[in-house]
């Protein structure tokens, strides 16, 4: 692995140095915030930052988030100054590592920052034989489109083919083309050069060129403006692409995952997806069941999640218990794995018997499997209302129905994030209240 050391350690770079390398990582050093915001901007692999205490960790931290550059942070320190680790850890620092540094210590937390925590847990026919055809496809070099709803695991699926590739020991990079205004997405994506516009204080290497020789999960693409789509299109097709104030291209060699809750089809149809970037991105398709299709993943899922989380609470294990098991499995889990997740995390946090029991599995009623009852009342009449207030009425009661997951609305509405991100704006600028 690749790891980073910012600044003196105390007198200590050398020891640390020894022991990260002795444990298989590879070691950059930079002596203070600036230095370091440098190395990460040039593309370097570097999955772990050990950073001297003594230095602005918030500063640090603040702007890794700003530049959405994703890195595990460590903070080093004398053992006897406790005030400034409590500091560095509110600042955002993972852990604290005492110096002089302790081997065992450093190779437990190396160990952390370089463990998989995307596990494929499943016990459905159905996940078995997609996975079987994703292992099947994954040495290739193939364009790859993951489809299927909001919280199925497309992202862990896209990382069990780029380890099952050709490219495992290179760098897998994520980039959510939703949660990226679009004004900064073309930037993100293919880098830009010092002084390309104001705010440009410093060159920065793209996803593309970080991603080379590697992979490039493009998440949400359904979402990317039409207009970054023909520079996508053009670094798949040439294998380079062009910073923002560059005077060259630049050549990459990126295998591209992508994956779209939405129908690309329709999209294209709709003239709001390139129909030749559609072809580029769907060599292989694979379709991901959602969670109500493949019923046998949600015991093993639920399993896994209790032991998860009642670990990471520091909670004693407990068995799901009959009820609650039927509970979950009569459940149409509108938010498939994710909302899954959600939900055994707060049931482990309410049980207070021996077993987690169905009273601490809350679910949303309105996606339980109902009896259908001889009468239902009649629907409210629409008489008298405008179209705005009906479309308003619909999306604020739609996103109540998903608890609030932005995500699973706009895929239940049928329209994309961005649209409803625009209508929720709106409707909060005129008083009305909006689900967390």
């Amino acid at each position: 692995m690749e790891l980073l050391i910012v600044g003196t350690l105390d007198g200590q770079i050398g020891a640390a140095s020894k022991i990260a390398i002795a444990q298989g990582g590879h070691v950059s050093l930079a002596g203070n915030v600036e230095e370091a915001l440098s190395v990460l901007r040039s593309g370097k692999n570097i999955e772990l930052v050990m950073i001297d205490v003594k230095l602005d960790i918030y500063k640090f931290i603040s702007s890794l988030n700003s530049e959405r550059m994703n890195v595990l942070v460590v903070a080093c320190g004398v053992a006897n100054d406790p005030a400034l680790a409590v500091r560095a850890i509110r600042a955002g620092a993972k852990e604290y590592i005492p110096l002089p540094p302790d081997p065992e210590l450093i190779g437990a937390v190396l160990a952390a920052a370089t463990r998989e925590n995307h596990a494929l847990i499943y016990a459905d026919k159905k996940t078995e034989a997609l996975l079987k055809m994703a292992k099947q496809i994954a040495p290739s070099e193939a364009s790859v489109l993951l489809t299927g709803e909001s919280g199925t695991g497309k992202e862990i699926f896209s990382r069990f083919i780029h380890d099952n590739s050709k490219r495992a020991n290179k760098k897998f990079v994520a980039v959510n083309c939703a949660a990226i205004p679009e004004t900064l997405l073309e930037s993100e994506l293919f880098g830009y050069e010092k002084g390309a516009f104001t705010g440009a204080v410093a060159r920065r290497i793209g996803k593309f060129e970080e991603a080379s020789d590697g992979t490039l999960l493009l998440d949400e693409i359904s979402e990317m403006d039409i207009r970054i789509q023909a520079k996508l299109l053009r670094a798949i097709q040439e294998k380079e692409i062009d910073r923002i104030g560059g005077k060259a291209p630049i050549k990459v060699n990126t295998r591209i995952i992508a994956t779209s809750n939405r129908n690309l089809d329709e999209a294209v149809k709709n003239g709001t997806f390139r129909q030749d970037l559609y072809y580029r991105l769907n060599v292989v398709n694979l379709h991901i069941p959602s969670l109500k299709e493949r019923p046998d993943d949600i015991v093993v899922l639920s399993k896994h999640f209790v032991k998860k989380y009642s670990e990471l609470n520091d909670l004693p294990m407990k068995e799901l218990a009959p009820a609650a098991e039927k509970k979950l499995l009569n459940y149409l889990w509108p938010g498939n794995v994710r909302e899954l997740e959600n939900t055994i995390h707060r049931a482990v946090l309410l049980s207070t018997g021996e077993k987690i029991e169905e009273d601490a599995v809350i679910l949303d009623d309105a996606s339980a499997v109902i009896v259908p009852e001889p009468e239902k009342p009649a629907a409210p009449s629409a008489v008298g209302k405008t179209l705005a207030g009906m479309e308003r009425e619909l999306i604020i009661d739609t996103l109540k129905h998903t608890l609030g997951n932005r995500n699973t609305a706009a895929n239940l509405l049928g329209i994309s994030i961005r649209t409803l991100r625009n209508k929720l704006k709106q409707y909060q600028e005129e008083g009305f209240d909006i689900p967390d």
